[in-house]
């Protein structure tokens, strides 16, 4: 389907006509960057694949807790499926160990959703809520809308208990995004939003971190006296 193709690219007099004709801000178009911006509020009817029933979500839902909203393009088509699917396998350790909840959005309807989570072999025992953004109002708040098309980019955001966007991955159609390379992410930003510290290139829990809220001013300019390139890329 066309949403799995590389999408072409929007040249920039076509961009500038799209935000004059739709009075769209460059905070919730693609140019936008979300982080360390408040989770834009929003309402949709969703799809709860582990009741099977229609639901309704809300951004009031997601405060005070760690929350990721990803969106993918569309219903039935390739790709989409198994990033859903490698989430869903996850949820042990995104929800359950790590505390955080999931939210999937694409523009389809809760009834496409629905059918989706029914007929797809690899959505079989799915425990993931949909929310559906057939207007695109949710999409063009976050800035993943394709403008024209109708779908979302594979758009991904990480939010704290604060409300405050701490990661956000866009990318195009075509390929899809690592689950294991996420829930480093979860874990690196649950360790900095608790303990102050920062957290190197490939961190994961057990590696060195940067202590830089007790000792900035030794390790200022000297980063590597304290933790090497070995370490850094060490598995």
């Amino acid at each position: 389907m066309a949403c799995e193709r590389e999408v072409e690219a929007i040249n920039d007099e076509a961009q500038d006509d799209i935000i004059k004709n739709k009075e769209i801000t460059m905070e919730n178009t693609q140019a936008g960057v979300l982080v360390l911006k408040q989770m834009p509020q929003f309402k949709a009817e969703a799809y709860n694949a582990e009741t099977g029933h229609y639901t309704e979500v809300s951004s009031e839902d997601y405060k005070g807790k760690w929350t990721v909203i990803c969106f993918y393009p569309a219903d039935f088509t390739f790709v989409c499926p198994t990033e859903i699917a490698a989430m869903n396998a996850s949820l042990d350790i995104i929800k359950g160990e790590l505390g955080c909840e999931v939210l999937a959005v694409s523009t389809d309807t809760k009834f496409s959703h629905k059918r989706f989570a029914e007929t797809e072999p690899l959505l079989k025992d799915l425990k993931l809520t949909i929310a559906a953004d057939p207007t695109t109002e949710l999409s063009r708040k976050f800035g993943v809308l394709i403008e024209g098309a109708g779908i979302a980019l594979r758009g991904r955001f990480l939010i704290n208990p604060d409300g405050v966007i701490v990661a956000q991955e866009v990318q195009a159609p075509p390929v899809g995004r690592s689950v294991k390379e996420f829930i480093r992410q979860i874990r690196a930003h649950q360790h900095a939003h608790k303990t102050g510290e920062v957290c190197p290139a490939n961190w994961k829990p057990g590696k060195k971190t940067l202590p830089v809220n007790t000792d900035v001013e030794p390790m200022t300019g000297r980063v590597g006296d304290y933790i090497t390139i070995e370490e850094i890329m060490a598995d």
